[in-house]
């Protein structure tokens, strides 16, 4: 039976504001995103899911493959779109070195005529370092980022919080990390990007840790990029689902790996679950990590994710029930 949404529950909805309806009061720590409505969940692709394939990259490759199999971001997305996903993760590491505005709308423009939304962008940041050059570097990196995410339109970037650097304990490591949290989430604000905060090891690498910067954080503009495949704890699921109300982008990952154990498939059925659960609303990228074949293996597990993400848009109902 198809779910409809009343004149009341509508207005009762609208009456909440999108402001109060999907991000916590300004100035205050961050709290769960309370979303009235059903999930609904958007599929996305991370670049990084073909991060030895790109002809333009920033970081070490794991192999070197054939030149005649490299791509580019535009033909990325290209394939995003051949795929039916929502949206493409341009991740920083494969853009070339010399763009800029021009390349960037130019990036825009051909996801837009694609029909694909720039789901967002992903830096590797370490946000720990004491007050000195290379935590200053580190903030300008996320701020020249956040400018270029508002320049494409992608509503979010994934950033990373680091590990404590030697001589520095952990607790003075956090309390760098929120600090320069909160000084790039004043420029996200005013551009209107979520920055997520990923469960990425380091001083991040235990959900109690995460979700007390998350806490600690006094900004609407951030919340967590939760990854399904970096938690290596006793109960990854259980930790998952801790951290999913928190979530602005999820990258979910094919496999997943417990403190004392081997790799191991993951249960996507269970992890689409959670998100549910969560009342989730927002892109679901796959982030392709395993070692087969990306390109034989990415669209089986896309198709898999459509197939369990249908049913979570909203209730569809009558303009005429909304007017008063």
């Amino acid at each position: 039976m198809k779910s409809t949404v009343t004149r009341r529950q509508f207005l009762s909805t609208a009456a909440l504001g999108v402001g109060a309806a999907l991000t916590p009061t300004p100035g205050r720590a961050v709290e769960p995103f309370q979303r009235p409505s059903p999930p609904r969940l958007r599929l996305s692709l991370a670049a990084y899911s073909f991060r030895e394939y790109f002809r333009d990259a920033s970081h070490t490759r794991e192999r070197e493959v054939d030149a005649s199999k490299k791509i580019d971001l535009f033909q990325f997305i290209d394939f995003c779109a051949a795929q039916s996903c929502d949206g493409a993760e341009l991740t920083s590491y494969y853009f070339p070195p010399n763009a800029n505005d021009e390349f960037l709308l130019k990036l825009k423009r051909h996801a837009i005529v694609h029909g694909v939304s720039i789901s967002g962008t992903a830096v590797g940041n370490t946000f720990t370092h004491p007050e000195g050059k290379d935590r200053q570097r580190e903030i300008a990196l996320v701020k020249k980022w956040i400018n270029n995410a508002a320049v494409m339109g992608a509503p979010h970037i994934r950033i990373f919080a680091g590990s404590a650097p030697r001589g520095i304990n952990h607790d003075e490591a956090k309390k760098f990390c929120i600090g320069a949290i909160e000084e790039c989430a004043t420029l996200a604000g005013q551009k209107g990007v979520f920055l997520g905060i990923e469960n990425h090891g380091g001083i991040v690498e235990e959900p109690k840790e995460l979700l007390d910067i998350i806490q600690t954080v006094k900004s609407p503009w951030v919340g967590i990029n939760l990854d399904t495949g970096n938690f290596h704890t006793d109960d990854p699921y259980r930790d998952l689902e801790l951290c999913a109300p928190y979530a602005v982008n999820v990258q979910i990952k094919s496999e997943m790996q417990r403190r004392r154990g081997g790799m191991e498939p993951a249960d996507l059925k269970r992890m689409i679950g959670i998100l549910r659960k969560a009342n989730y609303q927002g892109f679901v990228a796959l982030e392709y990590e395993a070692k087969p074949d990306p390109w034989q293996q990415v669209p089986q597990l896309l198709k898999e994710l459509r197939t369990l993400m249908a049913g979570t848009n909203v209730p569809v109902f009558s303009l005429r029930e909304c007017v008063v």
